[in-house]
């Protein structure tokens, strides 16, 4: 096992300081490497939880160093992820990676962005602003918006106390649709919360509600219909997308079609080449049903990709979109 330096370090986002923690193999070649970590939705520290812990052991072991950070308003962050926008959060995550590249014991070459669910959106507007990254990988990213992606995942929490099809899941559905819709109206939290009043606050709708209060309302509306698509055509380097078999909070097979049509479209560089891997079993954490270990060969695709993707650039035999079959610009 390889010796590890972790140092406690802050960087800053125009007025926002932001507190991470990085990882450095300390017998390591002179220039490593490096990863900056993105971490999901709601206030996810530098660790999302406990998450991350195995994802940072096996890069550094791998010979990675691990940037991760504490999102704003988050652990010893400034600021406030519910004030931020996806630009803001992106802009985060450029700062991290400008800091890692930063390090004496890295290539700055060679530094990307892992993002995890909503991290990977973030991930990817970061790597299409900047322009610059080797490569990018998104684990459990939803390619449909995050009002989508939500009702998929309440439908099917629902399905999970009621049944499919019965009276309840239809109705706490419909009811879910009338609050996105009144969040495109720039309704206010207290309209919102009148359509759950008036419903009767069904138990089932606690999954998506149950937190949201005024400050949360307005983010969820600023973020609801945002489409990962012009970002994924914007893309410069090699995307890997990481999803699991078992995944009921993302709708994984409408996810990889729009990442692919993406990839296949002709506005997108021949090297911005996408790779897919769907492992067996995992849930929305890449976990193994019922328990807290990731799936077996999770963390060996995520580093072997990384190290062939740090040592050449992409062919576009490599891509899941075949070069001959890219779509026309319309």
């Amino acid at each position: 096992m390889k010796s590890v330096r972790v140092q406690e370090v802050t960087f800053v986002n125009g007025e926002v300081e932001l507190a991470g923690s990085l990882r450095v193999p300390v017998d390591a070649e002179p220039a490593v490497a490096g990863v900056v970590l993105v971490g999901g939705s709601g206030p996810t520290d530098r660790d999302n939880g406990t998450y991350f812990l195995p994802i940072q052991r096996h890069l550094v072991e791998a010979g990675f160093a691990v940037l991760s950070y504490d999102k704003r308003g988050v652990g010893q962050s400034s600021g406030d992820w519910r004030a931020a926008t996806m630009d803001d959060l992106a802009a985060d995550a450029v700062a991290a990676l400008n800091f890692l590249r930063g390090q004496p014991e890295v290539r700055p070459q060679a530094v990307g962005l892992f993002g995890h669910s909503e991290g990977g959106w973030v991930a990817l507007r970061a790597s299409a602003a900047r322009g610059d990254l080797p490569w990018v990988v998104t684990n459990s990213c939803p390619g449909v918006s995050p009002v989508e992606q939500e009702r998929y995942a309440l439908s099917n929490h629902l399905k999970g106390l009621h049944g499919d099809g019965l009276p309840e899941v239809r109705s706490t559905l419909n009811l879910y649709d009338r609050l996105a819709e009144a969040g495109r109206r720039d309704a206010d939290f207290s309209t919102a919360q009148k359509l759950v009043d008036n419903a009767g606050a069904p138990p089932g709708l606690a999954y998506y509600w149950g937190d949201v209060d005024k400050r949360l309302w307005l983010f969820l509306k600023r973020k609801q219909d945002h489409d990962p698509t012009p970002d994924l055509l914007q893309l410069r380097c090699p995307h890997l997308a990481l999803f699991g078999g078992a995944d009921t909070t993302v709708p994984v097979a409408d996810s990889i079609r729009i990442f692919t049509a993406a990839a296949c479209h002709s506005a997108r560089l021949h090297r911005a080449t996408l790779t897919v891997e769907v492992l067996p079993g995992g849930d929305h954490r890449l976990q193994a049903e019922g328990s807290a270990a990731l799936v077996p060969g999770y963390l060996d695709k995520v580093s072997q990709w990384l190290a062939m993707s740090c040592r050449q650039p992409a062919a576009a035999d490599e891509s899941a979109c075949d070069a001959g079959e890219r779509e026309e610009v319309v």
